[in-house]
């Protein structure tokens, strides 16, 4: 006898049914969790809980993370490949997604190198620019390319130090569901990233207007999305990131931090 899979929301490292009970089906058989505005806000607040920890570990051990993640998406290789319907190209999108993890978990102690500068300054002191993480991003995860489109937006912000809150595609919601499980055997603590699903119309303009998220990914977003997302967004200086880059970059990561200028004095 087949038992049929049962999906639930991430949120805060373990796996829950929307508080709601509710459910919608994408494809007319399998239950897709329906999340509230409570599992969203459940989410942010775990989310917030863990940034200190998550931003305050060494780049190395979060790159070992990232990487950890990759070994766990490519040991469930079969599995993401039949969730994403099979063929080659299904067999192709996993393995761009386990490039990618292991494409950014080799940035992270790169990244203050790279993006930081000592400023010319006139004076008996040093100007130093540091990369910092912005805080809580929200990921509105593409529909096309399910997995390894949401991995390429997920994997920059975690490894500038951010926690993520994603909000799965509306209409290709296994994939992101799936990840989480990966994501929980990853070594991340919990809270660093949560998967939600649910209904955009539902869910987006929360996410827009909650003050504890500091940045929105609008990757999976419409245009009137967006526009939506801005307006909400702009009450409370929120950073809208819309680098529709489809390809792996390091301006990706820093889309999602923040440049921090320090001055020292010379000689101390």
């Amino acid at each position: 006898m087949d038992v049929r899979k049962t999906y639930k929301l991430f949120v805060g490292g373990e796996f829950v049914r929307s508080e709601s009970g509710r459910a919608y089906r994408v494809d007319g058989s399998v239950n897709v969790p329906r999340g509230s505005r409570k599992d969203l806000r459940d989410a942010i607040k775990a989310a917030r809980t863990a940034f200190p920890g998550w931003s305050g570990r060494t780049a190395m051990n979060r790159g070992q993370i990232l990487y950890r993640a990759a070994e766990m998406l490519d040991g469930r290789r079969a599995q993401f490949i039949e969730v994403l319907g099979g063929g080659r190209n299904a067999a192709r999108e996993v393995e761009q997604a386990v490039d990618a993890l292991v494409w950014y978990a080799g940035w992270t102690d790169k990244l203050a190198q790279v993006a930081g500068n000592t400023n010319p300054v006139s004076g008996p002191y040093f100007n130093f620019t540091i990369p910092e993480p912005t805080g809580v991003v929200g990921t509105v995860a593409p529909s096309e390319s399910p997995l390894a489109g949401l991995v390429r937006r997920v994997a920059p912000a975690l490894c500038g130090g951010n926690t993520v809150v994603v909000l799965a595609a509306e209409t290709e919601p296994l994939a992101a569901l799936t990840l989480a499980e990966v994501l929980a055997t990853s070594d991340f603590p919990g809270g660093v990233v949560n998967v939600i699903a649910g209904y955009h119309r539902e869910l987006l303009s929360w996410l827009a207007s909650h003050m504890d998220v500091n940045a929105i990914d609008v990757a999976g977003c419409t245009p009137e999305e967006i526009a939506a997302i801005e307006k909400a967004g702009a009450d409370n200086v929120k950073r809208i990131v819309k680098t529709r880059a489809a390809e792996m970059s390091p301006q990706l990561i820093t889309s999602f931090m923040e440049m921090k200028t320090v001055w020292h004095p010379v000689g101390v």
